[in-house]
């Protein structure tokens, strides 16, 4: 029991239950709620993918099956994607970008599209993110198991296996440590002498799997190539070399390594190390030595299964634990996982809505973390050589929603990846993109990019012909400014805000009827104005995002004390764009011309006129008119056949101050779009996830506008009763909130610098100054209590 008690005194805030499950191997029955309101957890094991667990460091993912006689576990390494470094970039006349206008304010949009054509980049297409294979562990004899469990605690990011077989108590847990940069598997029964198995690696690449060193296998390979959209014609060789390296330390008993698997014989417990890499240094080089970083990583993690675990809790819990949410428990929180998902519309379950919170926290940390590539459209878990939709970073909406959680949900860390591949675009292929396609200053980017940091146009004009991608993912960082404050990470912000702005400069439009100066060619992502035609100018979506992007600009350049000149190029250009306008069903209308009602699909997945709503706040109570012209609109659409997009709808009615609506599609995404495993579906978007996170966070505060606003969006009938701990809003403050029976309670307000803030709930509104690093609590009528 020595390694229990250990492990129980330093590990934080485990919970009594958790450790003895983790660290003993003991029989135990199924938990009381309110002893892991922190854990997903089962009777079987997984049927497929999508019913695994998911660990992850930012940088090594796995996905954990929790079979008996065969274990797998899904290896991903997050710079591990099709294809090499490529720039797809051409010159592109200005004739051609002239005709393309005159086509446009002729009324010729087709024409227009059909000519944007010459517009996108080569290739065509772009690279997929890639999975790295599997480790197997067969297990002789335990084909027929009793009192099975597996489960997820996101408090620990430990995924456990449980079972029984011949009277003898048999555990396994595993981790990917953030610390430690291995993926490790603990492997223990309570009878010595019980432990064996064999274990080695497979993968769809094709690869060499040999056994070695006594107690190794390792898996060397290379990656596939990129494929044009047809995915038959590869357009771009592939040159990246990787290695995935498994090393077995048993206690007791007997290890053996030969052919590709090694074997382990009546140990008394075994610890099985996976570490894997690939030759990527940067976008433009790679030539690293995947063996000699397999090497670096296993050599690093020679310690005790107690140490290693217990830094690797540490970790995690340092970011995770930010955050306690707590909705109450009722007895359906007993019930395994997947049976409350399914349960969950004809149930009162509010501890599934806290889990479903945090599990959405859970991925962004285990899938972006500093020094690691940002969360792609799978997070970091992928099983296929062809993701959906390549996994890529799909920047029309998929990779901000992303990022959403990171900031309110008080993760700001998991942007540093973010922060990086936008400096990397920006002085890469988004430059280049802005000279040779546009003729243009500064930089842009389109509606997709990927590890290799492309920036052009892709999949044809109808879907890539989008110039306002980059300025999106530009205002979305000036966010973490305004929550922090920290002018220092301005300073590194500014030169990217003025490219992205400079870009604009050279390239807005003045069209004819108004005068206005608009975006063109673009379109209102991904949605028809008729059967198969994106094309258009001066979109709804491109003029919040524009005047977000000079607003910012302006605001930073006083910040810092720099290009005062600027300033008022920058206002005069925002003023010219077009102004928000109110189409005839009272809707804010999507493009510059009055299409809604005659779209092709008026109940679109895309979200994209609501931008000024969320995340944007373009469009606020204080603007009746507008902001009910965007409730209209919001009606219009109704719900999506899309998790994501779906996800998306919580905020937009968040911030439309709707709590009933806003509660129906978190209702939506946990009862339809949420996979066995808490994965957002269809096709493992997890967007969906991080979208959902933040939608019920702003449903709980809100911080535009220079207010603090608590409870804005609670469903008081849902939840009557809860506490949310550690949120942070713009201004600097991180913020507790609790309530009961559907009214404020009590909110704590901390910041570590003074400063004033103002505090509004329903229609009250104080202004309250706060101490550096000194609590403010304020009762349910905003009176200070201490």
């Amino acid at each position: 029991m020595t390694n229990f008690s250990l492990t129980r005194r330093e590990s934080l805030r485990l919970s009594a239950f958790a450790a003895l499950a983790f660290g003993s191997g003991l029989s135990f029955a199924a938990p009381a709620a309110a002893e892991t309101p922190l854990v997903l957890w089962y009777d079987k094991p997984a049927g497929n993918w999508t019913g695994a667990l998911a660990l992850g460091n930012g940088r090594l993912g796995a996905m954990v099956f929790g079979g008996t006689a065969r274990e797998r576990i899904g290896l991903n390494e997050d710079t591990l994607w099709s294809g090499a470094p490529y720039e797809p970039s051409f010159e592109v006349s200005a004739e051609i970008r002239q005709e393309i206008q005159r086509l446009m304010f002729a009324g010729d949009y087709k024409g227009a599209q059909n000519l944007a054509e010459k517009l996108q980049g080569t290739p065509n297409s772009q690279s997929s993110y890639q999975t790295v294979g599997e480790l197997v562990l067969d297990f002789p004899g335990h084909d027929q198991v009793k009192d099975y469990r597996r489960d997820l605690d996101l408090n620990t990011a430990i995924a456990s296996v449980t079972y029984t077989v011949d009277g003898v108590r048999f555990t396994r847990e595993a981790l990917s440590s953030p610390v430690d940069q291995v993926i490790a598997i603990r492997l223990t029964a309570d009878r010595n002498g019980k432990i064996s198995f064999s274990a080695t690696e497979t993968s769809p690449l094709p690869v060499m799997v040999k056994a070695g060193n006594g107690n190794e296998v390792s898996m060397t390979g290379m990656n596939g190539d990129i494929y044009a959209r047809d995915k038959k014609t590869p357009v771009v060789k592939g040159a990246l070399k990787f290695e995935s390296r498994v090393k077995v330390v048993a206690e007791g008993g007997q290890v053996t390594a030969e052919g590709d698997k090694v074997t382990v014989t009546g140990a008394d417990a075994a610890t099985v190390f996976i570490a894997a890499a690939t030759s990527y240094k940067t976008y433009k080089d790679i030539s690293a030595d995947p063996a000699v970083r397999c090497t670096q990583y296993l050599d690093a993690a020679k310690k005790p299964w107690v140490a290693l675990r217990r830094a690797h809790v540490a970790e995690h819990q340092r970011l995770f634990g930010r955050i306690t949410f707590d909705l109450g428990t009722t007895e359906a929180a007993k019930q395994a996982t997947d049976q409350r998902l399914r349960d969950f519309s004809k149930q009162d379950d509010p501890a599934l809505v806290a889990l479903y919170f945090q599990f959405g926290r859970y991925l962004l940390l285990s899938s972006s973390r500093p020094g690691s590539q940002p969360a792609n459209l799978q997070g970091i878990w992928n099983d296929k050589l062809m993701a959906p939709w390549g996994g890529k970073y799909t920047v029309n909406i998929n990779t901000e929603m992303n990022y959403w959680p990171a900031q309110v949900t008080n993760l700001a860390e998991t942007e540093e990846p973010l922060f990086r591949m936008l400096s990397e675009v920006a002085e890469g292929s988004g430059a280049q993109v802005a000279r040779r396609t546009y003729g243009a200053r500064g930089w842009v980017l389109h509606h997709n990019t990927d590890l290799w940091r492309p920036a052009a146009p892709i999949d044809t004009a109808f879907w890539g012909q989008w110039q306002t991608g980059g300025a999106w993912l530009a205002n979305q960082l000036y966010q973490s400014y305004l929550f922090s404050g920290d002018k220092a990470y301005l300073g590194k912000l500014y030169p990217i805000l003025k490219g992205s702005a400079a870009f604009f400069e050279d390239t807005l439009v003045k069209e004819p009827e108004h005068g206005w100066l608009v975006v063109l060619p673009s379109n209102s992502p991904e949605h028809e104005i008729q059967k198969g035609l994106t094309a258009s100018y001066g979109t709804t979506m491109d003029n919040a995002i524009l005047r977000e992007l000079f607003d910012a600009c302006i605001a930073s350049s006083t910040v810092l004390g720099q290009d005062p000149g600027l300033r008022a190029r920058w206002k005069q250009l925002r003023d010219q764009l077009p102004p928000n306008q109110i189409g005839q069903a009272g809707q804010l209308q999507e493009w510059i011309k009055d299409w809604d009602t005659t779209a092709e699909d008026i109940q679109h997945r895309h979200m994209s006129p609501l931008y000024g709503i969320y995340p944007g706040n373009d469009i606020t109570p204080a603007d009746a008119k507008t902001f009910a012209a965007a409730r209209k609109l919001v009606e219009m659409r109704a719900s999506s056949g899309m998790g994501w997009a779906n996800a998306w709808r919580i905020g937009i009615w968040a911030r439309l101050l709707d709590s009933a609506k806003a509660y129906e599609f978190v209702e939506l995404m946990i009862s339809k779009w949420t996979e066995g495993n808490l994965f957002d579906k269809p096709s493992v978007q997890l967007d969906g996830n991080f979208g959902s996170t933040a939608g019920i966070a702003e449903m709980l505060l809100q911080s535009q506008n220079g207010e603090i606003h608590l409870l804005p969006a609670l469903p008081a009938g849902k939840w009557p009763n809860g506490t949310i701990t550690g949120l942070r809003a713009r201004g600097g403050c991180e913020v507790d909130i609790e309530w009961k029976a559907g009214t404020l309670a009590r909110v704590t307000l901390r910041s570590k610098a003074a400063t004033t803030v103002k505090v509004r709930y329903g229609s009250g509104v104080v202004s309250v100054p706060l101490k550096a690093d000194r609590p403010l609590v304020l009762d349910g009528e905003l009176k200070a209590v201490r």
